[in-house]
């Protein structure tokens, strides 16, 4: 089971740090990324991870940075100078399968996925 967390309302610039708990889940070894759904749009790869490698979609590098904590079963997503483009509900996932690294981007990969926390960003 997935619990994202750290949504919330915030002004342009802000910085926000959502987090995603995996209980009764493996950690190492299986992927684990952020999606992220705007209103009237298709959802997107924000940024991945597995055992220590990251990736970060081309709109979301230099101010989107994810991380993991093995010991916690934590994955984290640091967003700084947050726009209002970035208004999305934001969505953790991982997979039951230990998908290659090159698979990370892709959503159909993703088995489970947490509820989503909505982050706000008035101008």
């Amino acid at each position: 089971q997935l619990q994202a967390s750290g949504g919330g309302l915030v002004q342009s610039g802000d910085s926000l740090r959502l987090s995603c708990a995996a209980s009764g889940r493996a950690f190492r070894d299986y992927p684990f990324a952020w999606f992220r759904q705007a209103p009237g749009k298709d959802r997107e790869f924000v940024a991945g991870i597995k055992n220590g490698s990251r990736r970060v979609s081309d709109p979301a590098r230099g101010r989107f940075t994810i991380s993991g904590d093995n010991v916690k079963k934590t994955v984290h997503l640091q967003i700084n100078n947050l726009r209002p483009e970035d208004t999305a509900v934001y969505y953790c996932a991982t997979s039951s399968l230990r998908l290659p690294f090159g698979l990370i981007e892709d959503e159909t990969r993703y088995d489970y996925w947490g509820r989503g926390t909505l982050v706000t960003v008035s101008s």
